[in-house]
């Protein structure tokens, strides 16, 4: 039961750091594209005010794909998480040998065996 815990860990770990980077691929991507459109690369055959209209709204869009704040904190807050429920299960774990070294003693040393 224990072999499976770091397993599990482990796994929970690299899918969290693969979705960090691919976030932070797809955060590069949007920035690149509002550099883009600042820029006025992409400018079309529309008139101006329609084209600045556009622009700005796929600017909106496109910044509000840009997640690594969110992303960062979430993976501090599972860390903290992961930690904690260590500390925890360490502790549970002495305690209970601590408790069964109690429970053996008292059974070899009994005089109902």
């Amino acid at each position: 039961m224990h072999r499976n815990l770091p397993q599990n860990k482990e796994a929970l770990l690299k899918s969290y750091t693969t979705r960090l980077k691919e976030d932070v691929k797809s955060m590069l991507e949007n920035f690149e594209e509002i550099i883009k459109l600042a820029k006025g690369e992409n400018d079309s055959q529309l008139n101006r005010m329609t084209q600045i209209e556009q622009d700005t709204f796929e600017m909106q869009v496109r910044a509000a794909n840009i997640v690594n704040e969110a992303i960062t904190q979430n993976s501090k807050l599972f860390r903290t998480k992961q930690q904690e429920c260590d500390q925890k299960l360490m502790s549970l774990r002495d305690d209970i040998a601590a408790d069964l070294y109690d429970l053996e003693d008292e059974y070899f040393t009994s005089i109902y065996k």
